[in-house]
């Protein structure tokens, strides 16, 4: 089985390319505001 937490990248180890680190974090912070608005609008349902 393939380990799901990987160690970090040895020292002097080549880095992903520019638009895929963007890529993912771009995608990462759409994704926290959608969910963080999702419950914002679910809390606002329940207290009306």
């Amino acid at each position: 089985m393939r380990a799901i937490i990987e160690p970090p990248p040895e020292p002097g180890a080549p880095l992903a390319p520019l638009a895929q680190r963007l890529a993912w974090f771009f995608g990462l912070a759409f994704a926290a505001a959608a969910a963080t608005a999702v419950v914002a609008y679910l809390l606002k349902a329940l207290l009306r």
